[in-house]
């Protein structure tokens, strides 16, 4: 929605306002319940229409986002995550590697070292994965043959 229309319909629920607390004036104390439960359920309606506009607007974006084949431009693909993983598994590994090697000495040392590299593989591997099966949604490519 543009700020115009926003500004509208801010003025119109200000109208709505003024008219309401002139009609309780008029009316009384009786009529105040109703009075503010009517005012209540048109700014009620005007939060839901404008909560129904970003929900469309939103899954129209994502919509596009699926159509095109792209990532969403929300995506956590950062340097940390990519990266991060492998420094703390490194930094985890100096401490695995003393307890491996002093329990079974080289044996252990090989066993620490192909869990922590299997792990950071797996790691690794999980992007590829689901960049495969969006590969594979998209068709056969040319290279396939």
């Amino acid at each position: 929605m543009h700020a115009r229309d926003a500004q509208l319909e801010d003025t119109e629920l200000k109208k709505e306002l003024a008219a309401t607390l002139h009609a309780r004036k008029e009316l009384g104390d009786d009529y105040e319940s109703a009075l503010v439960e009517s005012f209540l359920e048109k700014v009620d309606q005007r939060i839901d229409g404008a909560v129904d506009r970003r929900v469309r607007r939103q899954v129209a974006e994502q919509q596009m986002v699926v159509a095109r084949g792209t990532r969403s431009p929300k995506s956590t693909d950062t340097w940390g995550e990519r990266y991060g993983f492998g420094v703390v598994s490194l930094v985890v590994a100096i401490p695995l590697s003393g307890i491996g090697g002093g329990v079974a000495d080289l044996p252990g040392l090989f066993v620490t070292w192909a869990g922590i590299v299997g792990v950071n593989m797996a790691w690794a591997l999980r992007g590829s994965s689901a960049l495969r099966r969006r590969r594979g949604k998209q068709g056969d490519s040319d290279w396939e043959e």
